[in-house]
């Protein structure tokens, strides 16, 4: 531990000089970490501007602005801090306390911060009992994905923060998460705490627990998005959003949710009711987007895709570069083309959204792709397909004990669908200038599969009917779909950094699909499923 006494004037020029040394070694810090590394221990500097941004913020809503007590949970390179001692008289800052779990970022931070008033702890604040009452925790946690948390610390992790928070957490919640709900037993009564976290958890499933936790056992009051275009942390691919909440409930109503620019100075704020403010609805939508766009969707009486769809991802091979070959590479290998199924390629590859058949199903195409599709075992590839089973002899060592091949029956062997698809969903994707939405479908008039870049719409039973007695039918759905605003599409996904859209199978389902009616008069839409 390090303790520094005695404080020091807020004394513009120095304070500046010691935010110089921390940018000087925080730089230093990070260069001795590949950016791998950093990852996994969720490692992303705050900049100075927005710490201080977010520091002002939290000083102006602070019950007792003369009586400062402060906590950092994840110091890191002290970013916060350091803006408080430029924002405040230190003779306002009673105590201030920092955890770090790096010992090297601990160490540095003691000997930067010597002579004042705050007290280091080189800790893992998972496993730190809370002591003192603050007022005021202001934090960037740390950004590690639910995968990179050792598996044997997840459940203990969970029921741990499930006793403090009284909210049951998912196992794909992030370790940001988990930090959060559990600083509540840090706070004092009253006390405020502003979270620099990824906006994602207001549209993902494992939010669901985090905004159940901030409606029911705070007084959420405010939540900042920043702009999806401007990316916080330059080494971190994730849209950031500042949630601010007190210990202890309260009668007010709503919250305010703002988006671009500043905290002070948002480009856009707007109150929203709590009583609107589900746990399962998407916050991101709900808050920022066109008003009740997401209640339209949930709540009509229109008809909806799953009423005449079936949606699941495209097939995932588990080595594009190795399954996926171009026609004239699998004649150069002397492959056999039986073996290899028409696949249509990513669709920033295609120049038209319509795909076109030749007389054997393959895709008209200039670049034609096919997925190595072979049921056969070793033994009988080896006696009777030469070329082919030196081809897998080639990839045996580097892709048959991958994650999905190395779980299958046969390391080669790959999914299989009893339809091709009609439609093709490009699901993920960013709305630019040059396109109205991040969404297109595909129509798709050959023989193609798609991978997992792609959602694949299968038409139920009654639909599929109906398409067989009429094929034109399926250009005025293609058409009306690729109509659609991202008003309509875009609610139903989440956002990530750099306005990545994304929706999810099941999202795509509950797409509004009134235009249907009139195409489709006939056709009931509680048809049954197609065989699988």
């Amino acid at each position: 531990m390090e303790k520094r006494e005695g404080g020091i004037e807020p004394i513009l020029g120095l304070n500046e000089a010691v935010e110089t040394s921390r940018l000087g070694l925080q730089k230093d810090l990070d260069g001795r970490k590949t950016l791998e590394e950093r990852r996994k221990l969720g490692q992303f500097a705050t900049p100075t501007a927005l710490a201080r941004e977010i520091v002002s913020f939290g000083l102006k809503h602070i019950d007792c602005p003369d009586d400062v007590r402060f906590f950092d949970p994840a110091f890191g390179t002290w970013a916060f801090y350091s803006a408080l001692l430029n924002l405040t008289d230190s003779r306002n800052v009673s105590a201030a306390t920092g955890l770090e779990i790096d010992p090297l970022f601990a160490k540095a931070a003691g000997k930067l911060f010597k002579g004042f008033n705050i007290t280091i702890l080189k800790a893992d604040f998972i496993q730190t009992e809370p002591f003192d009452n603050h007022n005021l925790i202001i934090c960037n946690p740390p950004y590690v994905r639910h995968h990179l948390i050792d598996p044997d610390k997840k459940i203990p992790l969970k029921l741990k923060t499930q006793q403090i928070s009284g909210v049951n957490l998912s196992g794909l919640a992030g370790l940001y998460c988990h930090f959060l709900l559990r600083s509540i037993q840090w706070m004092a009564d009253g006390a405020i705490a502003g979270w620099l976290i990824p906006s994602e958890f207001m549209d993902v499933n494992y939010g669901k627990a985090v905004k159940e936790f901030l409606l029911t056992k705070t007084d959420l009051f405010r939540i900042h998005r920043f702009d999806l275009n401007d990316l916080q942390f330059e080494d971190a691919l994730v849209s950031s959003a500042v949630v601010w909440f007190r210990k202890g409930l309260s009668n007010s109503e709503s919250v305010d949710f703002s988006f671009g620019d500043s905290l002070a100075a948002p480009k856009v704020i707007k109150k929203i009711n709590k009583a609107d403010l589900r746990p399962e609805a998407k916050w991101n939508r709900l808050s920022f987007g066109p008003p009740q766009s997401r209640d339209e969707n949930q709540n009509s009486s229109a008809p909806k895709l799953k009423d005449y769809f079936e949606v699941k991802r495209g097939i995932a091979t588990g080595a594009n570069d190795f399954f996926i070959l171009e026609e004239t590479r699998i004649h150069e290998l002397g492959l056999p083309i039986g073996f290899f199924r028409p696949i249509l390629p990513s669709v920033r590859f295609l120049k038209t959204l319509e795909i076109d058949s030749d007389d054997f199903g393959n895709p008209i195409l200039p670049k034609r792709l096919f997925l190595l599709d072979c049921h056969l075992s070793e033994g009988e590839i080896q006696k009777n397909h030469p070329r082919l089973w030196q081809y897998l002899e080639s990839g045996r060592q580097k892709v048959a004990n991958g994650y999905l091949c190395g779980r299958r029956k046969r390391w080669y062997f790959q999914e299989q669908r009893p339809e091709v698809p009609l439609f093709a969903f490009s699901y993920m994707g960013r709305q630019t200038d040059q396109t109205k939405s991040a969404f297109r479908f595909i129509l798709n008039n050959s023989k193609a599969i798609v991978s997992n870049s792609y959602l694949a719409l299968y038409p139920k039973r009654n639909l599929k009917d109906c398409l067989n007695r009429n094929p034109v039918l399926k250009k005025l759905i293609w058409k009306s779909l690729n109509d659609l605003t991202p008003e309509n599409i875009h609610p139903l996904g989440r956002v990530y950094g750099g306005g990545l859209n994304k929706v999810e199978p099941r999202e795509l389902l509950n797409l509004s699909v009134p235009f249907l009616k009139n195409i489709l008069p006939k056709i009931p839409i509680s048809s049954p499923a197609p065989p699988s």
